[in-house]
């Protein structure tokens, strides 16, 4: 499976940013994991293909939302009121393994992940 990403970038606090994360396989689960230097890689929102139903991290609930298009295998990650503890890696997984969601490790795909930055 290949997870090809897009959006991202920098922006001030208090701005949008949007994320994007097309399959080359549907997968039944898919997720956001951010990493930022000197930090492990936390588990941002995971959301279940079957039913669109996602959860998020404390952190960033009530400001970001995941979304999908099945259609076009790709999920999506909407950010918003960003601050600049937000500034981070940005990675999409897919097939878990099991466990808890935000385990990384328990993540089979990654995307190549992108930079987004807040100031």
């Amino acid at each position: 499976v290949q997870l090809v990403e897009s959006g991202g970038g920098s922006v001030q606090a208090g701005g949008s940013l949007r994320r994007s994360c097309e399959a080359s396989r549907h997968r039944t689960w898919m997720a956001w994991f951010r990493q930022a230097p000197g930090r492990e890689r936390e588990g941002v929102a995971v959301i279940y293909r079957g039913t669109g139903d996602a959860t998020y991290a404390d952190s960033v609930k009530g400001r970001f939302t995941m979304s999908q298009d099945n259609a076009k295998n790709t999920v999506y990650l909407q950010m918003n009121s960003l601050k600049p503890e937000d500034s981070a890696m940005y990675y999409c997984a897919a097939e878990s393994r099991g466990g808890m969601w935000s385990d990384w490790s328990k993540w089979e795909y990654w995307g190549q992940g992108t930079q987004v930055t807040v100031s």
